[in-house]
């Protein structure tokens, strides 16, 4: 058993009987595997267990999409609508929320146009859009994604209408999507927890952050036996349990860079 976590930044289909005893799959977002997450807290569990945790780190669109195809044991994402989806379509057991953080707007740290001072999203976004400032967006179905979408909706603007060269799709995740920003001096969203750990900031810095439109809810779900047999379902529900126990709770709060608490447990 190693002690390394082992992150496959893939989306390939993973056979079925490429399975063994002593391993899960976790199906995951990019934001938890790019901040080091996975790095700080699975250690624990393999030597409690002697399980290795492996885990997909792709954007939560594509995670679905792999737990449906039963690609894994586990899904950890951080988008509410389509893991309700996943768990109606029988895919899913249950939703258990386990830890939260938040979305922030990062962009150029001498903040040229003021957006510190606005105090709402919408005022944020109606300024990148009328001074046609560099934004840049995901583009890949990600949880961060979405929610960057819903708050351009919710802010009455329609991409679309945004002139390509200054709303630029990348189509990376996060941790590739902030060096491009830091790069082209951009406005981008990412999660707290991924900026945090991010040691490419150069110019950049948060220009927006705390209103309730980006609170980031984590949740884990054992994917269902009944649709794909192969899953481990007995040792997926054991990790599940721990993550949303005592122990599994205070390693996560626990997990620091420089002293700041990247998620928040809120396991009920």
């Amino acid at each position: 058993m190693h002690n390394s976590i082992k992150i496959f930044l893939i989306s390939i289909i993973i056979s079925s009987h490429a399975y063994c005893d002593e391993f899960l799959i976790v199906q995951s977002t990019t934001s938890t595997a790019d901040s080091g997450f996975y790095d700080f807290i699975l250690p624990a569990y393999e030597e409690k267990t002697g399980i290795d945790i492996r885990v997909v780190a792709v954007g939560t669109g594509q995670a679905i999409k792999n737990a449906e195809n039963g690609d894994g044991d586990l899904l950890i994402v951080h988008s509410e609508e389509d893991e309700s989806i996943f768990i109606n379509k029988g895919f899913g057991i249950a939703r258990k929320k386990f830890m939260y953080n938040d979305f922030i707007i990062v962009g150029p740290d001498n903040d040229p146009y003021d957006i510190r001072k606005e105090k709402n999203i919408k005022d944020v976004f109606k300024t990148i859009k009328e001074k046609k400032l560099l934004f840049l967006t995901r583009g890949d179905n990600s949880g961060t994604h979405k929610r960057e979408v819903f708050l351009w909706n919710h802010s009455g603007i329609n991409t679309e209408n945004i002139d390509p060269k200054y709303y630029i799709d990348v189509g990376k995740g996060m941790g590739a999507t902030l060096n491009m920003a830091a790069t082209m001096n951009a406005y981008t969203i990412t999660d707290r927890g991924t900026w945090l750990s991010f040691n490419n900031k150069q110019d950049l810095g948060i220009l927006f952050s705390e209103v309730p439109p980006l609170h980031n809810q984590y949740s884990v779900i054992v994917i269902n036996p009944a649709k794909h047999p192969h899953v481990k379902y007995d040792e997926a529900e054991k990790f599940s349990n721990w993550l949303t126990s005592k122990e599994g709770q205070e390693l996560i709060a626990n997990f620091k860079i420089n002293g700041q608490q990247l998620f928040f447990p809120n396991a009920k």
